[in-house]
């Protein structure tokens, strides 16, 4: 990994002097990037899409960092150890560009926040670089009851560099006719043999669901998709199954896939998997405790990667096959980009207390005790779903939605 430190110091530049000045930071930074001091007025040397801050060396620099404003990447950080008045001229540039209402960070601190901090602002850049190309495919239409769930692609496209391509439901119907039960038999029999128990359900719905999977495997397979969301409730009844299990098996495999339709939470599944790595569940809150500050999620879609064990059954509403999981006891994180231009966002850890199984509601389900107060939910929501992941990420999720200029909804 390359680190760009664009350089502002005063008298004549010499490099290596510089690094021997700073030389218990740069070097505990050498352990994770391949770090290039660039003296300001060289600065267009650096690659355009390279990772670069602004490193303020020493004091007196303040109207030359000013003077070449246009050259620090946007938003703004600025890394000052403290040497040489360092962290003086940082406060005072600091406050310049918050006076133009723009935004700037300031990294500081002993030497081991320095680099964690930085290590986080790389993750993000690099999460928000991985995006540019992403191709989301959207089986059908968003189902009519996601009124606020809405995104306009073009904007979208514009700030994250992700691009909607959208398909017929009667490409995955004709699709799914064509495949045999033979030729889904020994995935869905690994399928049966990985889980806990399968209920109130038969093979053939086992074999009906796995044929679903299999039609959307395929369309993302031809079309390159990195991720895919599926209205299933207008052809449930045509096809006899639901697409539950098809989008569960689809976030196992590394491909986030969402149900119906819901644009903005597909787009936060695939940000969860290029900024965590790692699987998100997209959930509906079913019930709020503001006494406890509590929780419950629940949904039919998530991945088996995501639990200790699961069983499958119908979902919901009786139809198909829906993976029940039991998720582990743990820290917890909960995400919505939102907005029909996604430049806003919910992000709050917390602690997943308990798994409960209670009748009308979707199969996973989970109570949880957020670090945030969850009046959110009830003055101020990013509509219904939202997406669950497993550990604390909210420290990244933070510094990634504000590098894209995003604003946070408490």
């Amino acid at each position: 990994m390359n680190l760009y430190l664009i350089t502002f110091t005063t008298g004549v530049y010499e490099e290596q002097r510089v690094y021997d000045s700073h030389k218990e930071l740069l070097s505990e930074l050498e352990k994770h990037f391949n770090i290039h001091l660039i003296y300001y007025k060289e600065a267009e040397q650096i690659p355009s899409n390279a990772y670069k801050i602004a490193f303020i060396e020493k004091g007196g620099v303040e109207g030359a960092t000013i003077r070449n404003f246009s050259i620090l990447p946007y938003p703004i950080t600025l890394l000052a150890d403290g040497k040489g008045n360092s962290l003086a001229a940082s406060l005072e540039i600091a406050a310049w560009i918050r006076a133009k209402d723009l935004k700037v960070n300031i990294i500081h601190g002993d030497v081991q926040t320095m680099v964690q901090k930085i290590l986080v602002h790389h993750q993000a850049f690099s999460a928000k670089r991985a995006l540019k190309g992403k191709r989301i495919g959207v089986i059908g239409t968003p189902s009519s009851w996601l009124v606020a769930s809405h995104v306009d692609y073009l904007l979208a496209e514009q700030r994250w560099g992700v691009t909607y391509l959208d398909f017929s439901q009667k490409e995955v119907i004709k699709r799914f006719e064509s495949i045999t039960d033979d030729e889904v038999g020994v995935e869905a029999s690994l399928v049966a043999t990985h889980c806990q128990s399968c209920l109130e359900t038969t093979p053939e719905n086992l074999l009906r669901a796995m044929r679903l999977y299999k039609a959307i495997q395929m369309i993302c397979t031809e079309n390159q998709l990195d991720a895919v969301t599926f209205s299933c409730f207008n052809i449930a009844t045509e096809l006899k199954t639901s697409g539950c299990l098809a989008l569960s098996l689809l976030n196992g495999t590394g491909i986030p896939a969402g149900n119906e339709g819901d644009l903005q939470s597909i787009t936060t599944l695939l940000m969860t998997k290029e900024l965590c790595k790692t699987a998100g569940f997209i959930a509906n809150p079913t019930f709020i405790n503001e006494k406890d500050n509590t929780l419950s999620l629940a949904h039919c879609t998530i991945s088996p990667s995501m639990t200790e064990s699961f069983r499958l059954r119908p979902n919901q509403e009786g139809v198909g096959i829906s993976v029940q999981g039991i998720i582990p006891k743990g820290e917890v994180t909960l995400f919505k980009c939102g907005g029909e231009c996604l430049d806003e966002y919910f992000v709050s850890s917390g602690y997943l207390t308990e798994n409960i199984d209670e009748d009308n509601a979707y199969r996973t389900q989970i109570k949880v005790k957020l670090n945030k107060p969850v009046q959110y939910f009830l003055n101020n929501p990013l509509g219904n779903h939202h997406i669950l992941i497993r550990g604390n990420y909210e420290k990244e999720i933070c510094e990634f939605m504000e590098q894209n200029r995003c604003t946070a909804r408490e």
